[in-house]
């Protein structure tokens, strides 16, 4: 992978991963699949490896991913989605064709058919995300609390307050801010 853009944040949950591969939306935004090789990487690291994408396809992707990211933030604050997104994320788990295979370690993974391509993966983060937004899984979304932040993340952990979408970076900038301004404080 080149080393020349972004990191990919990967969390455990695929469609909330994929609404992070665009951070700091109300801040400076980080794009992190710019161009479409740079999505066949990130699906491929996500274990949905596809062998190209056509520009056709890379803009269904970034559809989904920012419908998948209004639903999932109105999801966070209670609010029913916007029609729109719904749409989007329906047309994306309707046109994919994957199937779910158990690993010979009880995990379950997505096998995509031969000579799939970005329609199947994106099906696949579709069908993810429907599971997320609807309740089904055991969860809770919610928004990180960084101001500059403000991804919808899936909080798994048992008392389901998380409020950061990545410790290592959001939580971090955060702590790292309160800390200093109270060293300034204790210093004027």
């Amino acid at each position: 992978m080149r080393a020349d853009f972004p990191e990919f944040r990967l969390g455990s949950v695929l469609a909330t991963s994929f609404t992070a591969t665009l951070t700091e939306r109300r801040g400076t935004p980080v794009e992190r699949i710019p161009t479409p090789q740079r999505l066949v990487d990130w699906l491929t690291v996500s274990g949905l490896a596809v062998d190209s994408c056509t520009p056709a396809q890379f803009a269904l992707a970034r559809e989904l991913r920012e419908s998948i990211h209004l639903a999932a933030t109105a999801a966070a604050v209670r609010e029913a989605p916007p029609e729109a997104a719904v749409q989007v994320i329906n047309d994306r788990s309707a046109a994919g064709r994957a199937a779910a295979v158990l690993t010979p370690e009880g995990r379950r993974r997505w096998r995509l058919g031969p000579g799939s391509g970005v329609e199947d993966a994106l099906g696949v983060i579709a069908a993810d995300a429907i599971g997320v937004i609807s309740g089904e899984r055991d969860g809770r979304l919610a928004l990180c609390a960084s101001p500059t932040c403000r991804a919808a993340f899936f909080d798994t952990s048992r008392s389901r307050t998380r409020r950061w979408c990545e410790m290592n970076t959001c939580g971090n900038r955060e702590k790292k801010a309160r800390f200093h301004a109270n060293q300034r404080r204790q210093h004027s």
